[in-house]
């Protein structure tokens, strides 16, 4: 090949050039390389070459474009592309045509990196301006070998390598290659060509960018701001930066493309933008300097005091941080100060605090805020001014801003100390000391701590914190748990700084204090703190022993607290088991020691114990150390629950041979549960129980006589609630004896037999307590990662599950039910409204009380300590009562389907709450309209959908109680209440709130009307049906309270009737022309009545009632609208339709002849006598019909 190539370039150039195209490049590219290098600048080849070369480029491109030329087809829609695995073969010409233009652009391939050799050869044989005809006619027509990606990186880099050497003729070759090797780098996404195009970053400044035809490169180059590539590698910023510098309409369009990635960008990101856009600042000038300072900076500051999030504030002031941390760069301090002093400082003192505190952030990234080259006098006066309003913000009633200002003055301090006034010093860490540290809001005194902790780190302070520390003491005691970890942190850090001694900040007894009951996150610190005094590297282990055991003997609790985390602390392993030794020693010496230390040196010796066990070398000497009855010793030395338990606790860390002799002693701590949930004493002993069990493979027994108990619980409930009894409770009779064979007393056995008088309530008494503890029991071994495995592998799990489920679902339910309405009825302050002796008006009056309580509860201020709002400011009213809302729709929900399950009686208990409930929503309906309350659309459009989901919920709650009524147990009167109030809702959402809403109302009750019309009228029913029940009197059901829903019916009939808008009642409602909703619901209902007699008969009743009531009061317009809505609209004036109507029949027989009466009688109220007339003419055919089958045949032949 190479001789091959070497005879053809000594015959002429254009032989060498077809033979090179022919081989190839691949093959050719080493001979090629050579060849060309090897040509001397006296060789007739340096300047015959390069127009050959051009002329068989030329040629190339021109048989490449008259191939595609000759490949076009007219114009036609496109057709669905080919699949690769399509069978349709290839015609011979699209074969041939393909194979030509593969050839062409080959050989372009082989000319191209013969044009690159010459262009780079290291004597410079060739003249650049014989070669820029070929090179500048490859670079012009690189759009056309797009397929080609070989051709296209061979033309790029031959134009990047003429741009470099800079040779004749450079500028002509960028305006496709740039756009080239730029788009390459956003596409393949490789380091190298990200520093490619920065090497070639000066030619971008050729382009004109104002012109039209620019966008394409100006899209490339701002897609460049948001590629990651380019974000991370150095050579990447370095060219974004450079970008500002070439035309102010691409620096504003880089800045906003920057500003709209600061809401989402990374921290890293946002860095990544303030270091370019501040190296982008360092060398721009004039109006691209000025768009950065003036349009892009100053936003940033305006942007970071004025955020509406602190998350957003926070990424502003990463961007701004790659000035801020420049400030001693020259310009950059005096350009901050010119930005940000205008607004910074007014805005520390504006009443938003969200603006406050992003100010405050603002500052103290800026701290000392100056202007360079003010004078002194002047620098002095702008950092007092600073001090002083930092000194202000301490104070700040916004707690966040305090947190922020405290940490943030320590900041100063810790980095200024040098410069500050020792005055302001004093005057700033006095009131940190003083009254930060004794701040209302846990998140303060926790970060005067951690600024405190952040000032030590500056020497200089010592000598003043050395005073004011011990201030600090009373922290360790602070009832905030993190408080406490970072007073101990405090305490580990003074530990390590020879000038400070720990005990004068915290006094050891206090410390012991803490270490005795404390959490295990500050206990565990303050182990840390005592091990280098009670663990020295240089003591003995039995000089360390001593040591322990006078702590324990000073305090116990605190020594033994001191033995649990010994180990993590630094303590050796050696120290320890010596240390368990003493104690074992101790507690078993005829010298007689207190209650409390034997319990802590047992306590101590089971944590040592634990610890020791993780190594099998301790293993062997602790069994023997527990050999020969001590462990039996122990056990009876252990007087107390806490000592029982810690050697239950040794006992299973090191399974010793004897332990089965502990079996029957610990399963009374098993079993004698009762009161276990709340005594987390006791829990622990439990817990170490079932230790032991595991470890000891005794567990499928203990876990059988859980079960046993369960059972008998579950057995007590079945016979005192009547529940249903799974054939899982009923234990077998026979049992399989088990090795460890526990005994279960006989008053543990179900009882079976004949059954004594309250057998079964002592039974569920004695039995539930036990169960209850039980439960408690296997939740904890299921959530232990020790005890879970083995609780699910366990045989009778199921039958465990059955038992409980049997046994406490029901009860324990229930008792959180009423738990619930007590803490309403809280709420509420309802008073006596719940009691059944009073009559449903009385009952009325009592729940407007509860409701009007309620919402003057509600009203009362309610502050949080730690609130972020200013000056503690609460809730809105109407924010407050939407969470109201929420909450009491998630309650009546919990209600009913706690009730659908069949979980909970449906007692008349819950149908009060829901009827107070529906009042109290009423209440604030009528609020609203009356300006009282003002809601805004989404706290409006939040309480209208809980209404709506309320409603359904009441609608559904009264279907499940009258699904449960029969003749033997009617439904409570609260049902009754509940759907008037429910119809009185109706007319209130459409009076109040409007149409719009009642529609929607209307739509969701529609489903349940049968069971709001049943609930009217089922005590009726259930009254008329009762041997035993009496009717009311007319002048007793006037005591009852009339329901609303009726007067307003009354209205829209006598509107209907004389086509007026009544106006004469007092209380505020819409026309009830325009009551559209109740109008269509109220014939909905009588759709439904005019199907069952006897329903329309009990609901008609109440519409005879009132009638009456009416009639007693002299309300001649109630009356008349009530007998016309009857007469005309619910059952009609034919005889027919009053047959079977006995009970209204029977209120009519008492309202006409009082009519009569009242019309025959003279009265000066023409206007009442007229409407009782027209009552009368209702009435009287229905009268007339009823009198004359009562009277009977008589009565007609008359």
């Amino acid at each position: 090949m190479d001789k091959r190539l070497r005879s053809s370039l000594q015959a002429s150039p254009e032989s060498f050039l077809s033979s090179a195209t022919k081989l190839g490049l691949r093959s050719a590219k080493a001979s090629l390389k050579s060849l060309i290098h090897g040509i001397t600048p006296s060789s007739p080849l340096s300047s015959s070459l390069p127009p050959s070369l051009h002329n068989s480029i030329s040629h190339s491109i021109a048989s490449f474009q008259n191939l595609r030329d000759s490949g076009k087809s007219p114009p036609s829609p496109p057709t669905k592309r080919r699949r690769r695995s399509s069978r349709q073969a290839k015609t011979r010409d699209e074969e041939v045509e393909e194979n030509h233009e593969s050839g062409v652009l080959q050989d372009l391939q082989v000319l191209s990196h013969i044009a690159l050799l010459c262009v780079s050869h290291p004597k410079n044989t060739f003249s650049p301006a014989d070669l820029l005809p070929a090179v500048q006619v490859l670079h012009d027509n690189l759009i056309l070998f797009e397929s080609d990606s070989v051709l296209l990186s061979e033309i790029a880099n031959l134009c990047e390598e003429w741009w470099k050497d800079g040779l004749v003729g450079r500028e002509t070759l960028i305006s496709q290659s740039l756009p080239f090797l730029l788009s390459r780098s956003l596409t393949l996404k490789k380091k190298v060509d990200v520093h490619r195009v920065y090497m070639l970053r000066e030619a971008f400044a050729l382009f004109d960018f104002e012109d039209e035809s620019i966008e394409d490169l100006k899209l490339l180059m701002i897609r460049c701001v948001i590629t990651p590539l380019y974000l991370k590698t150095e050579d990447g910023r370095k060219f974004v930066a450079f970008m500002f510098g070439l035309s102010r309409q691409l620096v504003k369009e880089a800045l906003a493309m920057i500003r709209s990635q600061i809401p989402f960008g990374r921290k890293s990101m946002l860095e990544t933008y303030g270091d370019i856009v501040f190296q982008a600042w360092k060398h721009v000038e004039g109006e691209s300097r000025n768009e950065i300072e003036n349009g892009f900076l100053q936003g940033l500051i305006e942007g970071a005091i004025h955020a509406n999030s602190g998350a957003l504030a926070a990424s502003i002031r990463r961007v701004l941080g790659g000035f801020i941390n420049q400030r001693t760069t020259n310009g950059v301090e005096k350009l901050l100060f010119r930005l940000t002093e205008p607004v910074i400082f007014r805005s520390l003192q504006v009443a938003n605090s969200n603006v406050r505190l992003n100010s405050l952030h603002l500052l103290l990234d800026s701290f000392p805020l100056e202007d360079p080259d003010a004078t002194k006098e002047t620098k002095d006066t702008m950092l007092d001014k600073q001090f002083f309003l930092l000194e202000r913000l301490l104070s700040d009633d916004c707690p966040e801003i305090r947190v922020v200002a405290v940490e943030g003055s320590c900041r100063i301090l810790h980095l200024f100390w040098e410069i500050i006034p020792s005055s302001t010093i004093t005057k700033m860490i006095t009131k940190i000391f003083d009254d930060m540290s004794s701040d209302k809001c846990n998140e303060v005194r926790l970060s005067t701590l951690n600024g405190i902790m952040y000032l030590l780190g500056n020497p200089q302070s010592h000598e003043i914190l050395k005073v004011l520390l011990p201030r600090l003491g009373h922290l360790i005691l602070d009832p905030a748990l993190s408080v406490r970890v970072a007073i101990a942190d405090l305490l580990l850090l003074l530990r390590d700084i020879r000038t400070f001694q720990f005990h004068k900040v915290v006094g050891l007894d206090v410390l012991l204090s803490t270490l005795a009951d404390d959490q295990p996150p500050v206990a565990q610190k303050i182990t840390k703190l005592l091990i280098p005094s009670y663990f020295p590297s240089k003591v003995t282990p039995e000089e360390a022993c001593k040591r322990c055991v006078t702590l324990i003997k000073r305090s116990p609790k605190a020594g033994a607290r001191l033995c649990e985390f010994a180990l993590s602390e630094g303590a050796s392993m050696k120290s320890l088991l010596e240390l368990v030794k003493v104690f074992i020693s101790l507690v078993l010496s005829p010298k007689k020691l207190q209650g409390d230390q034997i319990e802590s040196l047992l306590v101590g010796a089971a944590y040592l114990c634990n610890n020791l066990v993780t190594e099998p070398l301790y293993i062997t000497a602790l069994k023997e150390l527990f050999s020969g009855g001590k462990l039996k010793r122990l056990f009876t030395a252990a007087e107390t629950g806490p000592a029982q338990s810690s050697v239950v606790n040794i006992i299973s860390s090191i399974s010793p041979d004897d332990a089965a002799e502990f079996v029957e002693e610990c399963m009374g701590l098993v079993t004698d549960c009762s009161g276990l949930s709340e005594n987390t004493e006791r829990q622990e002993e439990v817990r170490s129980v079932h230790k032991l069990m595991l470890s000891c493979d005794w567990f499928d027994d203990m876990f059988d006589v859980l079960t046993r108990l369960l059972q008998k619980a579950a057995y007590g409930c079945h016979t005192k609630f009547g529940t249903e009894m799974p054939k899982q409770c009923v234990p077998s009779v026979k049992r399989k004896k088990t090795k460890s064979s526990f005994k279960i007393s006989a008053k543990e056995k179900h009882v079976s037999g004949k059954k004594l008088p309250n057998m079964s309530t002592s039974i569920f008494e004695e039995a539930y307590p036990n169960a209850v503890g039980v439960a408690w029991q296997i939740i904890d071994l299921i959530k232990s990662e020790g005890t879970r495995i083995a609780t699910l592998r366990s045989k009778t799990l199921e039958s465990a599950f059955f038992a409980l489920k049997s046994a406490l679902c029901i009860t324990v339910l229930e008792q959180t039910m009423y738990h619930l309405f007590s803490c309403i009825e809280k709420l509420f302050q309802a008073g006596d409204a719940g009691k059944s002796s009073k009559l449903p008006s009385e009952r009325k009056k009592d729940h407007k009380k509860a409701a009007n309580s309620c919402r003057q509860k509600l009203r009362e201020p309610q502050t949080d300590p730690c609130s972020t709002s200013d000056g503690g400011t609460t809730f809105s009213e109407p924010k407050r009562i939407s969470n109201v809302m929420k909450m009491l729709t998630a309650v009546l929900k919990f209600i009913v389907d706690a009730a659908t399950m069949r979980l909970v009686s449906n007692d008349g208990r819950f149908l009060k709450f829901t009827t107070i409930y529906i009042q109290y929503t009423i209440s604030i309906i009528r609020q609203h309209s009356q300006d009282q309350l003002q809601f805004n659309d989404d706290d409006l459009r939040g309480t209208f959908l809980c209404l709506k989901s309320s409603l359904t919920y009441t609608a559904k709650f009264l279907n499940l109680v009258l699904a449960n009524t029969n003749e033997a147990s009617t439904p409570p009167p609260e049902a009754y209440n509940l759907a008037n109030y429910l119809l009185d809702l109706i007319i209130s959402v459409e009076s109040y709130l409007g149409s719009v809403y009642a529609v929607r109302l209307v739509t969701a009750l529609k489903p349940w009307l049968p069971d709001l019309v049943l609930a009217l009228g089922a005590r009726h029913i259930m009254k008329q049906t009762s041997e035993e029940g009496t009717q009311f009197t007319e002048s007793e059901q006037s005591e009852l309270q009339l329901p609303s829903w009726t007067s307003i019916l009354a209205k829209i009939e006598l509107d209907e009737l004389a086509n007026i808008s009544p106006n004469e009642e007092a209380e505020r409602v819409s026309e009830p022309g325009k009551l559209s909703s109740f109008k269509k619901l109220i014939g909905m209902m009588t759709l439904l009545l005019r199907g069952n007699s006897s329903i329309l008969d009990a609901v008609g009743k109440i519409f005879m009632t009132a009638s009456a009531v009416a009639l007693e009061r002299e309300d001649f317009g109630l009356l008349l609208g009530l007998i016309h809505f009857v007469c005309v609209k619910l059952v009609g004036h034919e005889h027919r339709g009053w047959e079977g109507l006995d009970m209204m029949l029977a209120s009519l027989e008492g309202i006409y002849p009082e009519i009569e009466r009242q019309v025959e009688e003279p009265s000066g109220n023409e206007h009442g006598k007229q409407k009782l007339q027209k009552a009368r003419a209702l009435l009287e055919p229905i009268w007339i019909n009823y009198t004359c089958e009562s009277e009977g045949p008589s009565m007609m032949e008359e």
